[in-house]
């Protein structure tokens, strides 16, 4: 175990020595809610960093391969021929492939290496873990980028840059939790999740708005400018994070009671407790398990996943996790729904400017409202999740309102700008809601689920499983959009999202059939 001195951050241990020498802020400020809430604060920066490092990609697409006649031809530059404003090799006529096969090396990548993610995050710093990814992500964002500067054409480079930054990327979803779940366990439930969980909208806005301030006089700058975001707030997180109470000596979130210098082990263990899916809400989610009576000493440098009863449990293996009831059913489902959302993520721009009239700058910025949307959406499926206890089912009717509101924004997008923004941020709250919803719910079931008999080392092997799958989802989607664009058009990339959504809804029956039975 280290030393405390050695488990806090510098940032934290030299405010510490000024808080020391100035009592009187002692008397003002709760030093451990200060600590608390400042975990609240630095892992959402951080989730948005890495969101943000991701989104320069679908705004900077617009301007690799661009119709030339549209844009003003400098003095030096011959403008006879036809495709002298585009990048190669993406001014080749099926552009949109290779910007599809961009976006799944990165996703593919990211995918299986989500898998792998988790078992390292159990057995290393989960502060340094996070620290090096963010480092390594927004130097993999940077080096995109450098590409302009240093007149790089090579696809394989581009390609190697996107793999390598998928994996890297994988390090923040595990270093977030696992953090949250320390400091915010389940007797910490509450609607401040559902804020906390708009990190990842908010980091698809800030990436986007920083890439389009640059995306027409210097491309490069708009994978740098979020490279620098990112690895900025690692260098923060490494100095100010505390990723357990422990950590700082605090007795806020220990499990362990002691009397008398012996454990006093909790009065009901947690094989006794089996709540149903529907009967939990998503602003009920305890981000990892935690049992406030359980005895538990914990460092930042202590596996993410601990045992829940203080004696070890043997590992479920991948076959045994998928027989667990609804892994299989959550995971297909959060592919289709993980398919839909990256898509948006990774196109929405590129098509603003395809459908409109509109800049590059100025698709990007528009495109932004898709993601506000998705922050208003997301909290409302945890509203009325909560409000109705049936989550499932919440979730299928935000996906079956999501169809008709996608045929309506390819319909009618183009009529005029007020309808074109109502229309986005209508689906953009559809479409992430029941996504940000069901990856909230898998967890809580998985969280209390009879058939695990209290063993949470169950969990990382079964969030690895989900994660993985929707993550293959999220590759999926963005290269399906570039193949189907390309061959026929943009209307039938949207009828592939809204038969997306039937799918996500069907694979949801059987969990809405028993939500709806369990109503009193």
């Amino acid at each position: 175990m280290s030393s405390p001195t050695n488990s806090i951050p510098y940032g934290v241990q030299i405010l510490q020595k000024i808080s020391n020498k100035y009592p009187r802020l002692t008397r003002i400020v709760d030093r451990e809610n200060l600590y608390k809430y400042s975990v609240l604060i630095l892992t959402f920066i951080t989730y948005a960093a890495y969101h943000a490092s991701r989104k320069p990609i679908s705004v900077v697409k617009i301007v690799l391969y661009q119709n030339c006649s549209d844009v003003t031809t400098p003095a030096p530059i011959n403008n006879t021929d036809p495709d002298w404003c585009n990048w190669e090799p993406f001014n080749a006529e099926h552009h949109n492939a290779l910007f599809g096969t961009l976006d799944s090396a990165f996703l593919f990548s990211y995918g299986i290496a989500m898998f792998f993610s988790g078992i390292i995050a159990e057995r290393v710093n989960i502060r340094i873990f996070l620290t090096i990814g963010m480092l390594l992500s927004g130097t993999a964002c940077s080096m995109f980028g450098l590409a302009h500067y240093y007149n790089i054409h090579s696809m394989w480079y581009f390609i190697g840059v996107q793999i390598f930054g998928g994996i890297c990327q994988t390090t923040g979803w595990p270093g977030v939790v696992t953090a949250m779940g320390n400091w915010f366990g389940k007797g910490n439930r509450g609607f401040i999740f559902g804020i906390w969980n708009s990190h990842t909208s908010i980091g698809n806005i800030i990436g986007t708005l920083l890439a389009s301030l640059y995306v027409e006089s210097n491309w490069g700058l708009s994978f740098i400018v979020p490279g620098i975001f990112i690895i900025t707030s690692g260098i923060i997180n490494y100095l100010f994070l505390v990723v357990h109470p422990s950590d700082i000596n605090s007795d806020s979130h220990l499990n362990e009671k002691v009397q008398n210098g012996h454990k006093k082990k909790p009065s009901t263990s947690p094989q006794e407790v089996s709540i149903p899916l529907g009967d939990i809400s998503s602003k009920e989610l305890s981000l990892l398990p935690s049992n406030k009576d359980e005895v538990k000493e914990k460092t930042e440098g202590s596996p993410i996943l601990s045992h829940l009863n203080g004696s070890p449990k043997k590992a479920v293996g991948f076959i045994g996790a998928i027989k667990i009831p609804g892994v299989i059913e959550f995971s297909m489902c959060l592919f289709f729904a993980k398919l839909v959302s990256y898509t948006f993520l990774y196109w929405l721009p590129n098509y603003i400017k395809y459908s409109s009239t509109y800049s590059p700058s100025q698709s990007a910025d528009l495109s932004t409202l898709f993601d506000v949307g998705g922050i208003f959406g997301g909290i409302a499926a945890g509203i009325f999740s909560d409000m109705f206890g049936k989550s499932a089912c919440t979730c299928a009717v935000m996906l079956f309102l999501a169809i008709p509101s996608l045929y309506a924004y390819n319909l009618l997008s183009s009529v005029s700008l007020i309808v074109n923004i109502a229309l986005l941020v209508v689906a953009g709250g559809l479409v992430n809601g029941p996504y940000a919803l069901i990856t909230t719910a898998v967890s809580a079931e998985l969280g209390t689920h009879s058939s695990l008999k209290g063993n949470s080392k169950a969990l990382s092997t079964v969030t690895s499983i989900i994660d993985g799958t929707g993550s293959i989802g999220a590759a999926v989607g963005p290269l399906l959009a570039a193949y189907i664009s390309d061959l026929f058009d943009w209307t039938s990339v949207f009828y592939m999202l809204m038969g997306s959504n039937v799918l996500a809804i069907l694979l949801l029956t059987r969990l809405v059939k028993r939500e709806l039975q369990n109503v009193d």
